[in-house]
């Protein structure tokens, strides 16, 4: 037992050392929301098909596995310009203001932030998955099932249907980024979600095809990935700008940006860091 104190006191007399000549601070922990428990009503990200006809994906209730830890904001951009600074983050191909959130960031640009983020901090910081952002999301998650039409002989139908629906929902976006909080704050504390700055994530995108047969054929297309926001968005990883060529699915995102989530246990969990 006097051994193992010992063991465990001089790990903690270095890590304290390491974190002071080498570690920068992490978002501290008003940086952060802890959620314990989130349920909601969710469908998977992709795209289904039933006998070749487009369908709804299944509408489930899900619940969080384990707490979840996540940025309370998105990352700023003067935030993302000091990976810049480091050489670990691709420049961004506009300029944007210090205290507002980054935008103009692909999926890559988002994983070297999240890469640079824990090899300065000791902690690993990632991408959420689509699950756990809408999870955190709550309230502000959007179902994106805009009608039950599905028309074997006629797709058309479907796709009109989704269109009109689309366009109805779609609001006049002012797309400049705007203050911290500008957009409000979910029930879990975090701040604007839905607003005009879609989040990535980890999450691929994946089609369901059930044949005629009764298989279910499943694909998945990792350049592709999850975008979330006022509504959801399948976006090629190397766009940018949403608006100008991206490949997505349905009407695109205003902007594209970074909230990132933070893994516990290891070696901090043990030490009671």
């Amino acid at each position: 037992m006097l051994a193992s104190s010992s063991i465990k006191a001089a790990l903690i007399g270095l890590s304290a050392l390491t974190a002071a000549h080498v570690l920068t601070p992490a978002p501290d922990e008003s940086g952060t929301v802890r959620i314990r428990a989130a349920s909601i009503a969710y469908r998977e990200a992709g795209e289904f098909l039933h006998h070749g006809t487009p369908v709804n994906g299944p509408l489930r209730d899900i619940t969080l596995d384990a707490p979840l830890t996540i940025m309370r904001n998105q990352v700023t951009r003067g935030e993302y310009d000091q990976c810049v600074a480091a050489g670990a983050c691709p420049v961004l191909d506009k300029a944007g203001d210090a205290d507002r959130p980054v935008t103009g960031v692909n999926y890559d640009d988002a994983v070297a932030y999240a890469d640079w983020l824990s090899a300065k901090t000791g902690e690993r910081w990632r991408l959420p998955t689509d699950r756990e952002w809408a999870l955190a999301a709550g309230s502000r998650y959007k179902d994106d099932a805009y009608t039950e039409i599905s028309d074997p002989d006629n797709p058309s139908k479907r796709w009109i249907a989704t269109y009109t629906a689309e366009s109805r929902g779609q609001e006049k976006v002012d797309s400049r980024p705007m203050p911290t909080g500008h957009f409000g704050i979910n029930e879990h504390g975090l701040a604007d979600l839905s607003g005009n700055v879609w989040e990535w994530t980890s999450t691929c995108y994946i089609r369901h095809h059930v044949k005629p047969d009764g298989q279910t054929q499943v694909s998945e297309n990792c350049g592709v990935r999850v975008a979330e926001g006022s509504h959801r968005a399948l976006m090629v990883g190397f766009i940018r700008d949403p608006k100008a060529g991206a490949c997505s699915v349905g009407i695109p995102p205003a902007n594209l940006g970074i909230r990132l989530v933070r893994d516990e246990g290891g070696l901090r969990r043990w030490l009671g860091l």
